[in-house]
């Protein structure tokens, strides 16, 4: 059977060797003899298990000892751009909007406080990151999106600004080398780069909470979570445990620092090839282009059975565009491995000597 080479945006793709050790555990965790899957969330076994989890979420963005909290939350990041204004939103708020993701976060926030719209790019279709983006004073915080995997679009630097910075890292967290320590919130749907769906980190700068007046929910307060340690209500514990499998991985591997190179070499691969080729369109900005998601789509609509019926031989999977914008994306996140983005470049330049 030929090698699926698997390009979903999500959830993720995880390393075999994480595969492997998840498989394993949901039989016999540690030797335990008892499956993952109905151990305890308050049993000794598994806290280990989660206290290392936040040690490496913290340690591998290079944050720990620098006042930050880990947690392991459920409802993904969506649930977050709820709980980011009931925790932070005092007056007035700044929001950068890149894309669907920052606009639902946007719409969120506009049920606690004031929003300003600080940036957009939604004039050109998200298209683009906006540059040269003047924040005003007196923001409680400035939100944005790292990376908008819908339109194939990536901030290379944090925006500057007097406030507290929150920043959905969703689908480039633990990618790349970046200002993390700039961001006081971080937080991330686990399905990207970090593990299964149903679970989302936040990294969290303590002294940004206590800001408001407001009464909030517990399971909506970070604070009542930082609290019970991740534990206020019960742990996805099997998730927790492949994102310390990944978390691992990561590690041994060398840091954000080396799959960092791996990712570059990636996506430089790619974006070459739909280059040379005149038939195809980029949808991203060139100076905006994530190297996460890459997305594109063709000149005639002619040339799109060809490519999907090559990507049917070649075991290509997953590579549709968003539904919102069509054409085509291929998602590189970390365990992507190399060889899968030269065979989809291998179809590319077949469709190039064919046309």
């Amino acid at each position: 059977m030929k090698k699926v080479h698997n390009f979903s945006a999500g959830p993720c793709l995880l390393p075999t060797t994480v595969y492997e050790q998840a498989a394993e555990a949901v039989q016999n965790f540690n030797g335990s003899g008892m499956s993952i899957l109905s151990i305890s969330h308050r049993s000794k076994e598994f806290i280990a298990v989660l206290e290392e989890a936040k040690a490496l979420a913290l340690s591998l963005l290079g944050l720990e000892n620098k006042g930050y909290t880990a947690l392991f939350l459920q409802g993904g990041a969506s649930m977050e751009f709820m709980r980011i204004p009931y925790n932070l939103l005092a007056h007035r708020a700044g929001y950068i909007n890149t894309g669907t993701w920052a606009t639902k976060a946007l719409e969120q926030a506009t049920q606690f406080g004031e929003v300003d719209l600080i940036a957009s790019s939604e004039d050109q279709k998200f298209t683009y990151i906006p540059k040269d983006i003047i924040v005003p004073t007196g923001l409680d915080y400035l939100h944005f999106t790292s990376n908008n995997t819908i339109y194939g679009t990536q901030f290379n630097a944090v925006p500057k600004a007097d406030c507290p910075m929150v920043c959905d890292m969703s689908s480039d967290i633990y990618s790349r080398e970046f200002d993390y320590d700039k961001i006081d919130v971080i937080y991330a749907g686990a399905q990207k780069n970090i593990g299964p769906a149903g679970l989302s980190v936040v990294l969290i700068k303590e002294e940004v909470l206590g800001k408001t007046s407001r009464s909030i929910p517990n399971m909506l307060n970070y604070q009542e979570h930082i609290n019970k340690g991740s534990l206020y209500h019960t742990a996805n514990v099997f998730a927790i445990y492949t994102s310390l499998l990944n978390f691992r991985w990561l590690h041994n591997l060398g840091g954000v620092s080396a799959i960092e190179k791996v990712n570059n070499q990636k996506a430089a691969l790619l974006y070459k090839a739909i280059d040379d080729c005149d038939f195809i369109n980029g949808i991203a900005k060139v100076d905006s282009r994530s190297k996460m998601n890459v997305t594109f789509d063709f000149v005639e609509e002619k040339m799109a059975p060809l490519f999907d019926a090559l990507c049917q031989d070649t075991k290509i999977m997953n590579i549709k565009g968003h539904r919102s914008v069509g054409g085509y994306r291929a998602s590189l996140y970390n365990a992507l491995p190399l060889e899968s983005v030269e065979v989809l470049v291998s179809v590319l330049q077949q469709m190039n000597s064919l046309v």
